[in-house]
This record gives structure tokens, sequence and C-alpha cells, in this order.
């Protein structure tokens, strides 16, 4: 007979499961057992959480449900930043999680796993009975595809151990679900179509919804038809800047102050796959007068400023946008629009640095390690940005074309952007680049451990400023004194070295170009510990707690 944790392995493995990231423990180490019995590739992290962050970034690299698992009580509490994140991200991930005998309220480790899933935004299964252990694996991956966010299979341990039966038959949730792409009402084609014939000044907005789908041909070509401006969100930073010349960056606080300009002269926004929060609106300061039209597969959005807007499209990406382009006609009905030569001069001088770099000894400019950056890391190589302030100047200042991850602003936890590096780098099974601060990598840093273990060729970037940089900058914008935020850091390239990886102190650039091309030369896990000054501040921080304008 079939036991229930084999019933379970069984059911994982047919929905697509091959790696699983986590942590065994008493109460999940039987299906453990049974997914590696199975062909399942298990990587042993030093903490649940991040765990948890790796599956996380492996789901976002493969682009399929990714699978974590931990033990009970404890090991599930263990993932509570891990789980906000992954669920703000959209992040579609199943773990397996033990749970205490059912019924067993005075265990050491019983904890109401369904309520802390709920408060952890993380949906919930409960392996109820040995009949129905299947059902809820497939429930599970069904509702993580659907609704892409964490599903938790909640497997009390006498219930594993118990005789499977169920229905002989499994049925993958994938084959429960309708692929077949929606198609857009022509009435709201028609909407939009006529919106876009009465508007001068046309932007097309960009999310990770229209660079998932692959749409950068009707992208370009609604461009084309409408001599509009092509911006950006922060998830899907640079993506068609290479294509044409009337490219605007980021749609949002880490645009640039030309594209803040003209942003605010547009009479039609259009917007693919992006969310139209009020991150990528400035809270109503970029399209003050817009009218706006929203492409996108879901409910009707309501934007950052809380008005609806004027024209929803709801549909798949590529099926509305190939009627709207098809229905406009070749030449724009009103002039130019944003294509001018002088906007496209404006737009190939707005990331050039003006003010010189700073000087310090022993301490770079965050600003120019980050166009070395750009320049020494080849395109392939993905980029993953982590969190604090020293992610501004990445974020701002990283403008070649290649895949990003972005950990911004999805629930402002730091340390989480290296175990995604991980859990990419294992999906893809290429290098893959991670800048970081030092606050956020220390805390985390037994992980550096989990890479050299598995070999992963992830090279970490550590923008070292030896303080928790965002607080550093905002006491002193609030009048308090920010060296009660500067904490000293260890030389966290030999670190690395000793937990057995590559590492280096960076205190020059031809240090950092040196280091960059060994690992370009020998991608294995390494670490670059770069001592920043303090006293540069990035643009987003001038803007908003000193009112410059820049």
């Amino acid at each position: 007979m079939t036991k229930v944790y084999e019933a379970l392995a069984d059911a994982f493995i047919a929905e697509g499961t091959t790696h699983i990231f986590g942590m065994t423990g008493d109460a999940n180490m039987h299906w453990m057992y049974a997914m590696a019995e199975r062909g399942a590739t298990l990587f042993e992290a030093r903490h649940e959480g991040s765990g948890l962050a790796m599956a996380d970034g492996w789901a976002r690299g493969a682009r399929k449900p990714g699978v974590a698992s931990t033990t009970s009580g404890p090991g599930v509490t263990q993932l509570a930043t891990s789980l906000v994140c992954a669920a703000r991200a959209r992040t579609p991930l199943v773990i397996f999680s033990g749970e205490v005998a059912l019924g067993d309220l005075g265990a050491t480790q019983y904890l109401d796993q369904a309520k802390f899933a709920d408060g952890v935004e993380c949906g919930f299964v409960q392996v109820s009975s040995p009949a129905r252990a299947q059902e809820a694996v497939q429930r599970a991956f069904w509702l993580a595809r659907t609704t892409s966010r964490p599903v938790m299979v909640s497997a009390p341990t006498n219930v594993q151990q118990a005789e499977f039966d169920g229905a002989p038959i499994y049925v993958p949730s994938s084959e429960l679900i309708d692929t077949a792409l929606t198609q857009p009402a022509p009435e709201r084609i028609d909407l939009a179509i006529k919106i876009l014939g009465e508007s001068e000044k046309v932007v097309v907005l960009v999310g990770k919804g229209a660079r998932a789908a692959d749409v950068g041909d009707l992208v370009l070509e609604l461009q084309r038809k409408t001599n509009a401006l092509i911006v950006t969100t922060l998830q899907t930073k640079n993506w068609l800047r290479e294509k044409n010349d009337f490219f605007a960056g980021i749609s949002g606080l880490y645009g640039t102050a030309t594209a803040h300009e003209l942003l605010q002269e547009s009479d039609c926004l259009v917007a693919i796959g992006a969310s139209l929060n009020h991150f990528t609106t400035e809270h109503g300061y970029l399209y003050p007068t817009a009218r706006i039209i929203q492409l996108d597969h879901a409910e009707q959005i309501v934007t950052g400023t809380g008005q609806p807007v004027e024209c929803y499209v709801r549909g798949d990406a590529r099926p509305s946008l190939e009627a709207i382009v098809k229905a406009l006609p070749d030449t724009p009905e009103h002039g130019d629009g944003y294509h001018s030569a002088d906007i496209a001069q404006a737009l190939r001088q707005a990331d050039a640095i003006t003010e010189d770099f700073h000087r310090e000894d022993g301490r770079l400019d965050p600003r120019e390690v980050i166009l070395a950056l750009d320049k020494l890391a080849p395109e392939s190589l993905p980029l993953v940005m982590g969190s604090g302030h020293q992610t501004d100047f990445g974020t701002m200042l990283f403008t070649r074309p290649r895949e990003i991850v972005s950990n911004y602003g999805l629930f402002g936890a730091i340390g989480q952007a290296p175990m995604l590096t991980m859990g990419w780098s294992a999906a893809r099974a290429k290098p893959t680049m991670v800048v970081e601060g030092d606050a956020s990598f220390i805390m985390h840093l037994a992980e550096f451990d989990t890479a050299c273990r598995y070999n992963w060729p992830v090279l970490v970037v550590v923008m070292n400023d030896e303080a928790l940089g965002a607080e550093f900058h905002k006491s002193g914008a609030h009048g308090l004194n920010p060296e009660l935020t500067a904490i000293p850091s260890p030389d966290l390239g030999a670190a690395a070295i000793a937990l057995g990886g590559s590492g280096a102190k960076i205190h020059t650039i031809a240090d950092l170009e040196t280091a960059v091309r060994n690992f370009v030369a020998n991608p294995e896990p390494t670490v670059l510990d770069v001592r920043i000054t303090r006293d540069v501040i990035s643009i987003p921080y001038r803007r908003l707690w000193y009112a410059e304008e820049v």
C-alpha cells in the first residue's frame, strides 16, 4: 500500500516539480525523502525563509510554480517575510509544510497554520484526510497558477503516515486551466482607437505583463503609429530601450528629470500589463491631464490616484494590441507627437551625470561603481536589484538591456535579493549578478554557504557604506544623528572565501574591473565588498527628502 506522504510526492511530481528549496525537519522528512526518490533535486538552505526566497527566485527564472518545504510550527513561522514578499511580487509558489498530528493542540510545535498563512497573504490547503491528500496538492497548484501567489499545503504527520485510499488517477492542475487567449471586447477597442485618434502626445507604458506576453513587436508598432514615447515600470526597466530613439526610461520616482517633464505633457497614456500604482504615476504628478487606456487581463484596476481609467481593455495583451494596431492609420492624425529631433536629443542625454564624482580615500562614488558595472558585466548576465538606499543608484543608472529582477518596493524588506538570485541562477543554470547593500547581505550571510555548496555562479556586489544606508540619510534629513545607524562591517570578500567561494574587497575602480573580469572568465560564487561613500545621496532621496529638482 502507498503511504499518504508518497501519494503527495507523486502528485507534486505530476505537477512538474523538479527542484525543492528549504530545510528538512521531523514533519516533512518523509515527504522530502519520497521526493528525492522520485528524482527531484533538493536544495537545503540554512534558514527556512531563505529557502522560500530561493524558490521565489527559481519560479521567476523558470516561469512556473516554485516549490519550498519546511517542518511544522517554527519552521512555518520562519517563512513570514519571504511569504509576504512573494505574495506582493505575485510569484506562484507551493509550500509543502509539515504539521503536528491532527488535533494535537498540546504539541510543542503546534501552530494554527491556517491562521498564520492568512496573516502573511498566503493561500492555505490542509491535507485533512488520506482520501483527499492528492486533491489538496491539485488545489494548491491550481490556486498558485491562477492567482499568482504562494499557497501552503499543510500536512499533519499522522495523516502523512496513513494509507492512501484516494483516486487511482491524478489529474494535474494545469489540465484544469483554460489557457486560450482572452479576446478583448470590440467596443473597448473602438473606444481606445477613438481616444488615440483624438490625442497628440501619447505615452506607452509597458509593465511586467507586457514583457511576459512577449509583445515588444506590437508595442513598437503602436509607438510608430502614434509617435509615442515608451516608458516602463520598475520591473521592466530598459526593456525595448535599444529599439528606438524615443525611450524615456522608468515612469515614476526613478525616472529622469527629462522623462518627468515630458510625461506631464501627455494627453493619452496607454498602459500595457502595468498596474498603474501610485509609484508608477507618482500619485498623478506625471500624467495630470492624460486620458488613460489600460490593457490587462485582470479585473478592472483603479489607478494610483484612486480614479478608474477611461478605457479598460480586458483581455490578453497580444490580441488586444493586435486589434488596436490593425485599426490605427499608418500615419498619426496629429503631427509628430513626441517624435522630434529635439526630444530625441534630450532623451539621449537624460541619463548623463553632470555632477563631478565624489572623491574619498578608500571609498568609491556609488554612481561611478554602477556605471563601471554596467559596462563590465555582459548583457547576458541577468541582474537582481535589492532594497535600500544603495539600490537607487543602480535602478536609475543601469541602462544596458539585460534581464532585471527588482525586489524594490514589493514589501520594503531588505535581505531578500541574494536568495532570489541564487534561485534564479539555479533555474536558468547560468551566472547571475545581484547588487545589494551591506546590511541586507549580512542579514543572510550564511546562505552564501548554500551558494557555495551547490556551486551556483552568483556574483554578489555589496555596496558597502557600513550603515543602514536608507536610515542614515533619512535621519540626516529629519535632523537626527545619522551616526546612530552606522555599523562597522567585516571584510565580506574574506568571509566569502572562508565560506568556500571567491571574494575581494574593492576600494578602486581598477579593483572592480579586475574582480568582474575574473568572475566573467570563471563564474563561481563570488562576493565583491565594494566600499562606497556615505556622502553621495541618490536622486530619489534628494527629491523625497530635500525637495531638489534633479
